[in-house]
């Protein structure tokens, strides 16, 4: 039976990865251990500081030698996400709508609320810009929303 002309096509597949080796990632990294590095040898910080505020920065410099890949698919009835050894996925159906959370460093955080009430928080590093992502989720059918600086 022929397809009706004013039925919508089903979307495509959509597949997003990144590495944890990036361009800003190498720099903020490196911005923070030249900072550590004036502040000991110019400004004459305490070695305990120092090596203080180099505990931050080991988790950056443990992804710049790993360079591990993230990601996220979604197919036609399912939601499917990476990030080192850790995946999770969900049933489009099951999916009520998606929330996207601006905090107030800038970044966006992906909340999956299914129709049981249960909340999945997709991981930051597997989560595709947010404006590709609500898209994405659109086409799908799943209602999106955005809330803006939420503490919490």
């Amino acid at each position: 039976m022929p397809e009706t002309p004013d039925a919508p096509a089903p979307a495509e597949d959509y597949s997003f990865s990144r590495r944890g080796r990036s361009a800003a990632a190498i720099l903020a990294t490196g911005g923070w251990l030249v900072t550590l590095v004036v502040l000991w040898l110019v400004l004459d910080a305490a070695l305990w500081l120092v090596a203080l505020l180099t505990l931050p920065v080991l988790p950056a410099i443990a992804d710049l030698i790993r360079n591990p890949l993230s990601g996220l698919n979604i197919s036609q009835n399912r939601i499917k996400w990476f990030t080192g050894k850790l995946t999770g996925k969900a049933e489009l159906a099951e999916i009520e709508r998606v929330r996207f959370d601006t905090r107030w460093d800038f970044s966006v955080r992906a909340t999956l609320i299914l129709r049981s009430g249960k909340r999945i928080r997709l991981p930051q590093e597997a989560t595709p810009p947010h404006a590709e992502a609500d898209a994405e989720f659109q086409a799908r059918g799943i209602t999106t929303e955005r809330h803006h600086f939420t503490a919490f």
